[in-house]
């Protein structure tokens, strides 16, 4: 396989092939695209495509300990995500007359938070966890007594999307309890979170409990908030069956 090399002082850090950071310039409307949990930005590749061709300047970071390897992803939590979102958005601040974002899972919680500290002009949140599927994560302390990492399964996607798939094949059980530190977060975050919101979720994917997206829009602050429900994706909505549909939504919601 083939990797890119980064030289950081004396470190070497190697980054999968499609796992670095992309910025497409365009008007003065700036949109923040932050990937999901052992993702890499190719995941919001063909969104970022599709928003740059309506004219957005589209920036998307690559979180700290992602698209390296899992043990680099270990040595980091939640915060360390974040501040690579903050990173990104004073970027686009600087350059952009507006910013919005856009979230894929793990990325929707750090939007959300995002949205809480910062102005926004609009949130998108895709896929975002609030119930995770996985009914072993109430063993998650015993079962980082035995080992450091587990198995992901992953669901195959279209052809298409297929190629921007960059993500780890077992996860770090320590980031997966900086991400359940999170969401816990969630409960107090969210009532004050007063941007227009749009909620994607799929009812038929398996890593979110979809009722996750309804805990979402409930809870936030929002006095414009919309969501919508997809019925034939799976978790990654930027990559599935029905992304032309998702995407087309997006713009929608950023066009108001």
């Amino acid at each position: 396989m083939r990797i890119i090399i980064i030289k950081m002082g004396e470190l070497y850090l190697a980054i999968m092939p499609g796992a670095e950071p992309f910025f497409l310039p365009g008007n003065e409307n700036g949109v923040l695209l932050i990937h999901g949990f052992t993702g890499a930005p190719s995941e919001m590749r063909l969104a970022g495509e599709y928003l740059n061709k309506l004219g957005y300047t589209v920036l998307a970071p690559r979180l700290p300990g992602h698209g390296t390897t899992p043990e680099e992803m270990a040595k980091t939590g939640w915060p360390q995500w974040y501040g690579s979102v903050e990173d990104g958005y004073h970027f686009l601040a600087a350059t952009c007359s507006s910013v919005s974002a856009v979230g894929l899972s793990m990325g929707g919680l750090l939007t959300l938070k995002l949205a809480e500290e910062y102005p926004l002009h609009r949130l998108i949140v895709l896929s975002t966890p609030i119930y995770i599927a996985n009914k072993r994560l109430r063993l998650l302390p015993l079962y980082r007594l035995f080992t450091n990492y587990v198995t992901k399964k992953r669901k195959r996607l279209p052809a298409a999307g297929e190629i921007h798939s960059v993500n780890y094949d077992v996860t770090p059980l320590s980031s997966l309890t900086s991400l359940l530190d999170l969401i816990k977060q969630m409960d107090n975050l969210l009532p004050n979170v007063t941007v227009p919101t749009l909620v994607v979720q799929s009812r038929a994917e398996h890593t979110v409990v979809p009722e996750s997206a309804s805990f979402i829009y409930n809870k936030l602050g929002s006095s414009e908030k919309k969501l919508i429900w997809l019925n034939k994706s799976g978790h990654i909505v930027t990559l599935d069956n029905e992304r032309d549909y998702v995407f087309q939504e997006i713009g929608r919601f950023l066009a108001k």
